[in-house]
């Protein structure tokens, strides 16, 4: 691949301000276009207003992003008192994220991106997590991060790329309850809580895809950006050339240095 691959990033849409301006706007957090471009791709912001499921055709890689909760009505449940959806993203972020997978279009599912492809896929969530696990330190204040630490499973991709054990930032009150068929839990926290999943490899999904979600939110720690890489990696490896491990390969250094430090 000569060009840069192309990532397309799921936005929100909300009202946001600049200059003089307070307007609605397709958005989203500059974090998860740096993280993008740190590691060599090139990030296509996705609206969900009028977009096509084909745009995959178009792109080299997904990532489906973080945000408000989905409806509970996706899952077959009735709304309870905390939940806050956002129903106009569930229909678009769904259909893309079909059709991503049908196309074997590398996804990486990030925090409600995970929620997204964890439902898509039949699985459920839960709509309150402090009402499961008993605390807050997923959301431990508003628009403050928490920190999460996991073990990951043998043989998994995310072992393959973050070790056996790692933390991350998180912020979230929902989380994977039910896991869907076709995907396997590959990460989980003390409490027991899903931190992310991958197919299974049982062929419930269309075989030779690369797709990993995640909860927590690997776009906040700008020292270790190794899922992105490997994202990247992933779809250079699909163009015929794998340069992408040299980013694979840096960020993974500065993540030891970090962690050391």
């Amino acid at each position: 691949m000569t060009r840069r691959p192309l990532i397309g990033l799921t936005t929100y849409y909300k009202e946001a301000a600049w200059g003089d301006w307070r307007r609605p706007a397709a958005v989203v957090p500059a974090a998860y276009v740096e993280a993008v471009v740190a590691v060599g791709g090139s990030p296509v912001l996705l609206p969900p207003r009028g977009l096509e499921p084909t745009v995959v055709d178009a792109i080299d890689g997904l990532v489906l992003v973080g945000g408000a909760d989905m409806h509970p009505d996706s899952y077959g449940q009735q709304r309870g008192p905390h939940t806050e959806p956002e129903p106009y993203r569930d229909d678009y972020e769904l259909a893309v994220t079909r059709a991503a997978l049908a196309h074997r279009t590398p996804v990486l599912a990030i925090c409600r991106g995970v929620q997204v492809l964890n439902v898509l896929l039949g699985g459920t969530l839960h709509q309150h997590v402090p009402d499961v696990v008993g605390h807050e330190q997923y959301r431990p204040a508003p628009a403050t991060y928490g920190q999460v630490s996991f073990t990951t499973e043998p043989g998994s991709r995310v072992r393959e790329i973050l070790g056996e054990q790692t933390s991350a930032p998180c912020y979230h009150h929902q989380a994977i309850d039910q896991v869907a068929a076709g995907l396997w839990a590959t990460a989980r926290s003390a409490d027991g809580l899903v931190q992310a999943v991958e197919p299974d490899g049982s062929g419930l999904l269309p075989p030779g895809g690369w797709v990993v979600g995640v909860q927590f939110h690997p776009e906040e720690n700008h020292e270790d950006l190794r899922l992105f890489a490997a994202l990247v990696e992933e779809c250079r490896r699909r163009a015929g050339s794998e340069p992408g491990r040299e980013a694979l390969a840096h960020h993974a250094t500065r993540s030891q240095e970090a962690t050391r430090a």
